[in-house]
């Protein structure tokens, strides 16, 4: 579609396709509010741009306890996108999901990329505006400083991480986490850490077994690389990614 064919609801004035608020009025032009890859999607559109997925938000009723972005400083509205409770930045668009949420976005996506078989290559890292000047954001719950991660260790995704509370997603991040999930990413992610654990296994020095404890700190030993095959690549992730 041409750039500025699209026009503000409110104003009428023309507006970018990719512009998320009008730049005459004010107004939002563009929202995330797919279910399924969590896109951004034009005020008035039906289904997402990005995977066809039908348009589902809703502004949550329930009386949320005020937090604040991490970026601009105001309150994060809070948003219901399908079945998920996150809370959203109106002015940049950045995203917040508590740990729960987030562990439910990650099995919820792995399970569809599973039953449909929709696995891929790993996509190549999007050309975004890297920060010059880096600082650490606010956690919007308790206000200490958030870790910055390579989400996953292998998906080229930065995000903002409080190990209590939960993660910080910038605009049209966790479009691109989803993207890298049904291409298979936790799956990876799963393997490298296993492999990891493995080879540090390997490496440590075998501990001395006595007859009277029955072998069982080599048990120990010899399973220790082995501990989470059982774990949801999902869980493995966000252990990964929340431990300090």
């Amino acid at each position: 579609m041409p750039v500025e064919t699209l026009n503000c609801p409110m104003c009428g004035a023309p507006a970018a396709t990719d512009a998320t608020l009008c730049q005459h009025c004010g107004a939002r032009l563009a929202t995330v509010a797919c279910p399924a890859c969590f896109g951004m999607m034009f005020v008035g559109e039906k289904f997402c741009s990005h995977c066809g997925a039908q348009a589902d938000r809703t502004e949550s009723t329930a009386d949320a306890p005020p937090e604040m972005c991490p970026r601009c400083q105001v309150n994060l509205d809070a948003v219901v996108i399908g079945k998920n409770q996150l809370r959203e930045c109106p002015h940049c668009e950045g995203i917040w999901a508590d740990a729960d949420s987030l562990q439910k976005i990650c099995n919820d996506t792995e399970q569809q990329e599973s039953v449909l078989g929709m696995a891929s290559h790993l996509p190549a890292p999007e050309s975004v505006d890297i920060e010059k000047d880096i600082h650490y954001l606010p956690c919007p719950v308790c206000q200490e400083l958030m870790n910055r991660v390579n989400f996953a260790h292998c998906s080229h995704i930065i995000v903002d991480v409080c190990a209590k509370h939960g993660t910080w997603f910038d605009r049209d991040e966790l479009r691109r986490i989803v993207e890298f999930i049904r291409a298979g990413g936790l799956v990876t992610a799963r393997e490298r850490e296993i492999a990891d654990l493995e080879r540090e296994r390997r490496n440590r020095p075998v501990p001395y077994v006595s007859m009277e404890d029955g072998g069982s700190s080599l048990s120990r030993g010899s399973n220790y690389g082995l501990w989470d095959v059982g774990l949801s690549a999902a869980s493995v992730v966000l252990r990964m990614l929340l431990r300090r």
